[in-house]
């Protein structure tokens, strides 16, 4: 028999995880001659593909592994999956997810291979009672519209819009892209609840978002090609606490240097007064733990600079007015 549904999951040098993802792929309760399992390592990486070699040897599913000459970025290495797969309905997860074990049953029955059609599903993601902040961010892909991490398109849709546009480098932005341009090319997108899958929250490095706020210059780009739909669907307004902060340690720096004392406590206040309020925001209903609550101290004080700074960054580099 043809192979209907390709599965298509880039990696980068995460070969625990992507080796828990491949072990759910093979458990699926679907005829395993008629899906293949494609994994695109987004650059160089000897540990994948040792860990894929571990898995040689399987007659069904078909496994196959497209490694890419330099890293590009998970757009780039889903857009190498697809084109490369035999099957007319493609699949996307990532490394770190577990799709349940009807996830592909649950893919086909809504969708014809022969249709111009995509289908988003539900995800999970599995919190401790006092999560972290990073824990509550990565919980925001249970509300997503359209995410790779659980996602499936016809190939002829895919084709019809372009696939993923690469040049979104980072795992950021790129479904919402896709997500527009089906919804431009007037391609249907059904939300499938009953096809799953599960996204653990990975441990986090102290600070992640520090790292995190680079991402926002994607934003820019996603506002250049799709204003009204970005400003619908993703951020309706700028962001006007993290403006307000800045605006305020400007005021005091100005107090500082021309020796004018009222100025600059007024400055000083605001800006301790709103920052104050931007940790508060974020440990409510997050784990207090010392821990936690001392990283969310010292990376608010500068996450509202880091991201405005990206943000700026994102519209010179994509020329876009973009505040």
């Amino acid at each position: 028999m043809d192979i209907l549904v390709s599965v298509v999951i880039p990696t980068y040098r995460r070969p625990q995880l992507l080796s828990k993802c491949l072990k759910a792929l093979l458990l699926q309760k679907f005829d395993k001659s008629r899906y293949e399992i494609i994994v695109v390592s987004d650059g160089p990486d000897e540990q994948t593909k040792q860990i894929f070699n571990d898995w040689v040897g399987y007659d069904f599913p078909i496994m196959r592994y497209l490694p890419m000459a330099e890293k590009k970025g998970p757009a780039a290495a889903r857009n190498h999956g697809w084109r490369n797969a035999r099957g007319r309905i493609i699949a996307f997860t990532d490394d770190d997810c577990l799709p349940d074990m009807y996830w592909l049953n649950e893919i086909v029955n809504h969708c014809h291979p022969d249709e111009n059609v995509a289908l988003t599903g539900k995800v999970i993601v599995p919190l401790s009672k006092r999560p972290t902040d990073y824990e509550l961010n990565t919980a925001h892909l249970q509300t997503a519209d359209f995410i790779t991490a659980n996602c499936a398109c016809t190939k002829q849709a895919l084709e019809l819009s372009g696939g993923f546009d690469e040049q979104f480098r980072m795992a950021w932005r790129e479904d919402s892209d896709l997500e527009f341009k089906l919804i431009s090319k007037h391609i249907p997108i059904k939300k499938i609840e009953s096809a799953v899958v599960t996204h653990p929250v990975r441990n986090s490095r102290w600070g992640v978002s520090i790292k995190e706020q680079k991402k926002t210059m994607f934003d820019a780009l996603l506002y250049k090609k799709y204003p009204d739909m970005f400003r619908h669907k993703i951020r309706a307004k700028s962001p006007v606490l993290y403006y307000a902060i800045i605006l305020a340690f400007l005021v005091m720096l100005v107090g500082l240097f021309t020796q004018h004392q009222q100025v600059f406590f007024v400055g000083f206040a605001a800006w301790a007064g709103l920052t104050t309020y931007f940790i508060y925001k974020r440990l409510s209903n997050t784990s207090l733990s010392p821990a936690h609550v001392s990283e969310m101290v010292i990376t608010s004080l500068f996450i509202p600079f880091l991201s405005v700074y990206w943000q700026w960054y994102g519209a010179v580099k994509y020329r876009v007015l973009f505040v």
